[in-house]
């Protein structure tokens, strides 16, 4: 398959200008407009955005500054997108199949997004996921992870791909690629200002208040859900899908925050083909690698579409584990997801490369199983 050189349309100069309207990349407040009448091409689309459910996909949409209208797509392209713009950037965004979680579906989804839309230079895989709080991360529900390498790993650990050796040891095997330096750097400077300066978070929550007012009830922070950190020792034994019966001595104690602001949380993600409920487990996985959250989808796409994962905290991992934090929790997450884009300039992406080349077998065996969704 043949990608157009730089992203660019057939003029193929680096100073053809971007169709880009909107905010300046510094976050500068404009009215806001939910359409427009500007028509755009899919080489316009830079940023691609990937979601697991539709919540998170609705989440998503009421970040975006605009939407614009649906656009054709490839041939054998399947998904079903949304598209819009976030300061200076056109974002196209996609879910995967209702019901068909895991690695292999997120990178069916991104191939063929990365078929209609071959400019995309910017990846975001944005949701929800389960927390591992620890000593040394006070992660509450709500919060948010975002993916950041260290010495081992670039980001996302596929904590369940590897062999069992001598004495029932499991072994991991190769790592991941590293989300585009652009984003990297982006995220850094975005947490050097908060430093000096509180998140934008709180405002994008209130502007989503005031533009979808039927997405309050969920999607905004209610202090009325319980925030419930059980003992790992501690199974959920009842049937019910909330903890009212749940023996409360068993609550871990936590000191009472100042705010109920999310607080952004930096480092490794695990990501598997399976749910993680079970607190032992968890644990064990942020002892051992530094893990800060859990989730189903990123593996599946850091080698084909690096991206930066960014994931609400909706519950901890454990058997206690419940969906009443969700739709604020994909709030939080898509918030930190556009203030991220804010400061990046339309430049800095024109210098990123577009995503990585679809390997051909890949793309033949996408277009010929994508029925199967």
């Amino acid at each position: 398959m043949q990608r157009p050189n730089h992203g660019l349309e057939d003029s193929q100069t680096l100073n053809v200008p971007k169709k880009r309207r909107g905010k300046n990349h510094d976050g500068a407040r404009g009215p806001y407009r939910a359409t427009t009448s500007t028509q755009f091409s899919p080489s316009d689309y830079t940023v691609g955005w990937i979601c697991a459910l539709p919540l998170e996909m609705a989440a998503a949409k009421a970040m975006l500054d605009e939407v614009h209208a649906d656009l054709p797509k490839s041939l054998h392209d399947h998904n079903t997108y949304t598209l819009g713009q976030i300061g200076v950037h056109n974002v196209v965004i996609a879910c995967l199949p209702s019901g068909v979680y895991g690695t292999t579906s997120a990178v069916r989804v991104a191939t063929l997004m990365l078929l209609s839309f071959q400019s995309i230079r910017l990846g975001l895989m944005v949701g929800i996921g389960g927390g591992a709080p620890s000593p040394r991360a006070d992660i509450r529900l709500g919060d948010i992870v975002v993916s950041r390498p260290d010495e081992s790993f670039g980001g996302v650990v596929q904590y369940d791909y590897g062999k069992t050796i001598q004495e029932g040891r499991f072994r991991r095997i190769g790592t991941l690629n590293k989300p585009p330096h652009v984003l990297l750097t982006a995220t850094s400077r975005l947490q050097a200002d908060h430093i000096s300066r509180p998140s934008r978070i709180p405002e994008y929550l209130s502007e989503l208040a005031v533009n979808y007012p039927s997405m309050v009830p969920k999607f905004t922070y209610c202090g009325q859900r319980p925030d419930q950190l059980f003992d790992a020792h501690y199974e959920h034994l009842n049937s019910e899908d909330i903890c009212e019966h749940c023996d409360s001595s068993r609550i871990v104690t936590r000191p009472t925050r100042p705010q109920n602001h999310p607080v952004i949380h930096y480092g490794l993600i695990a990501s598997g083909n399976q749910v993680m409920k079970h607190g032992k487990t968890r644990d064990r996985l942020a002892r051992e690698l530094g893990i800060l959250c859990f989730e189903m989808e990123a593996a599946g796409l850091m080698d084909l579409f690096p991206c930066l994962v960014i994931r609400g905290i909706c519950d901890y991992a454990d058997s206690h584990k419940n969906k009443q934090w969700q739709e604020y929790a994909a709030a939080t997450a898509a918030a930190y997801a556009k203030e991220l884009l804010y400061i990046i300039s339309g430049d800095q992406v024109d210098e990123t490369q577009t995503a990585p080349e679809i390997p051909s077998i890949i793309g033949e065996y996408l277009i010929t199983k994508v029925k199967l969704l």
